[in-house]
């Protein structure tokens, strides 16, 4: 079994329970706790789901949004089965139970 993790982007629903609707409202906040970002880069924070955040960033949105990191990010864990290959059989043991059969040479008969 492997283990699947998904990650959930909340900016926008924290932005919306605070009265914030409009990224362009965002950006003075940020401003304000020494994050310079433009115009565009607070657009795509709050539309896309960020790869990677700079851990200033994501402590500058708390503190302006009043919230924590697990209202900003969700992470759900699933068990997912590993994938069988084509062919391949469950009760198959491990490759050392398989043995070549030996090949019977036989030569033609003469008249």
């Amino acid at each position: 079994m492997t283990v699947e993790l998904e990650t959930g982007w909340n900016l926008r629903s924290v932005m919306a329970s605070r009265g914030i609707f409009q990224t362009s409202k965002l950006k003075p906040l940020l401003e304000e706790r020494g994050i310079d970002l433009s115009r565009e880069q607070v657009y795509r924070l709050v539309t896309q789901s960020p790869q990677r955040v700079r851990l200033d960033v994501l402590s500058a949105l708390c503190d302006a949004l009043d919230c924590s990191l697990d209202d900003l990010v969700t992470i759900t864990r699933r068990e997912a089965a590993t994938p069988v290959a084509v062919g391949e059989e469950a009760t198959r043991g491990s490759i050392g139970d398989l043995r070549p059969v030996r090949a019977a040479i036989r030569r033609p008969r003469t008249k």
